[in-house]
């Protein structure tokens, strides 16, 4: 929540001292495929390849055709795989952790000059609102060396809300069509509740970071 309150008293910050023209805005669809992982899960987190799509608006920020307000509204896929060879005294498994947002990304973005056909990069935060957790395969207890169970739980509960930073470079062509290479990388506990399973190994404990790689197309209507 702290981190929810503070990206959004910069966001407001940021917008108090531009000159937002809505009377402008453009609006478009956007669509893209991801590539994302959870940092220090399930050792290691493999990859899951999903989707995004959603709607966008363009809001200019001053005069000088450069400078936007660029929020986005997606179904936004991510989550990872697990997998785990097993030992003499631990099942195996080869697990799939689907995670599934509502997803609010606001970017500033930024043209590299006017020319109607030019590169740009965005930056910004993204809220993302669990829609639902679908978990295929996944371990409910272990024993490790020596027979000592463990709690369930390794299958990790995603968290309800999940927060992020982004930023991506891209290329338009005539300002309507985009395609674009972004990078999240959340600042959120994924799975706060999660036990893992691998003995004396201090990456158990740090905060299990869902990050996203994405190619996404987007076309902004006149």
């Amino acid at each position: 929540m702290k981190k929810f309150l503070l990206s959004a008293l910069i966001l407001l910050s940021g917008m108090s001292y531009a000159q937002i023209d809505l009377s402008n805005t453009r609006y478009g669809v956007t669509g893209g495929f991801n590539y994302s992982r959870v940092r220090y899960a399930h050792n290691p987190s493999g990859p899951r390849y999903t989707f995004q799509v959603g709607g966008l608006a363009l809001i200019p920020l001053g005069n000088d055709d450069q400078f936007y307000l660029q929020p986005e509204l997606t179904y936004y896929g991510a989550g990872e795989t697990g997998r785990d060879s097993g030992s003499k005294n631990r099942v195996g498994y080869n697990a799939v952790y689907a995670n599934n947002y509502i997803s609010l990304p606001i970017y500033f973005k930024g043209y590299f000059t006017n020319a109607e056909s030019e590169f740009f990069a965005l930056a910004g935060p993204r809220f993302n609102f669990l829609v639902n957790q679908s978990v295929k395969n996944a371990p409910q207890r272990y024993t490790i060396e020596g027979g000592d169970p463990l709690a369930p739980g390794v299958n990790g509960k995603a968290k309800g809300f999940n927060f992020a930073l982004g930023a991506g470079i891209g290329f338009s062509y005539k300002r309507t069509l985009e395609l674009s290479v972004r990078y999240d990388v959340g600042l959120s506990n994924t799975y706060p509740q999660m036990i893992e399973t691998t003995v004396n190994d201090p990456n158990t404990t740090k905060r299990k970071s869902e990050q996203v790689l994405s190619a996404v197309l987007s076309y902004i209507f006149e």
